[in-house]
């Protein structure tokens, strides 16, 4: 017992990369929305640049090819011709500039440092409050994403199992007893079933 407690008096809290994208994806789509509402006075639809451009908007800078990024990036201008869009999408690209060195193993902390210090400029100088409310929330979590940065570790493996279980349930519309919903989920999570 003294040992564990020795230990938990050493340990750090690691905010996980996937949390932190989600809360960037969430400025820019809280900006899209209010945008649209602004400048239309309804929900968007099918024919607005900045709602048929959603999809793109939150995937990752480099799996868009050259023509996706032209079309969002003229999509935005055409929406948005203030450049806010635009920037909110700039601002989820740095952080996750930010986010990508922890694959690196053990970035250096000048490069850490110079991303944030990127990330948290482009914030401030855009002056939309979704962005400020991000740079804020990742101010406050500041030493836990370094650590997370700097150790490698992160939850994706628990939250993919935890999606799983998710998705079982669904698929069942529930289950009669326990016993039986626990079988089918040790199934789904094991590798043998995966592979078939």
């Amino acid at each position: 017992y003294n040992g564990l407690l020795e230990a938990a008096a050493d340990a750090m809290v690691v905010v996980d990369r996937f949390h932190l994208v989600q809360l960037a994806n969430q400025a820019l789509t809280e900006y899209r929305r209010e945008l649209t509402w602004a400048t239309r006075g309804r929900r968007g639809r099918k024919v607005d640049p900045e709602w048929a451009q959603r999809n793109r908007l939150l995937r990752a800078g480099e799996t868009l090819t050259a023509e996706e990024t032209a079309k969002m990036h003229d999509a935005m201008r055409t929406a948005d011709p203030s450049g806010g869009l635009e920037k909110c999408w700039q601002a989820k690209e740095l952080l996750r500039n930010l986010l990508a060195l922890a694959r690196a193993g053990g970035p250096d902390r000048s490069l850490i440092w110079q991303r944030l210090t990127d990330f948290y400029t482009h914030c401030a100088d855009s002056e939309i409050a979704q962005l400020r409310r991000l740079a804020w929330t990742v101010n406050a979590w500041q030493p836990s994403i370094i650590e997370g940065l700097i150790t490698g570790i992160s939850n994706g493996r628990t939250e993919g199992y935890n999606r799983i279980v998710k998705h079982i349930g669904r698929i069942a519309f529930g289950f009669r007893n326990t016993g039986n919903q626990k079988r089918r989920i040790r199934f789904a999570c094991t590798r043998a079933s995966r592979r078939a």
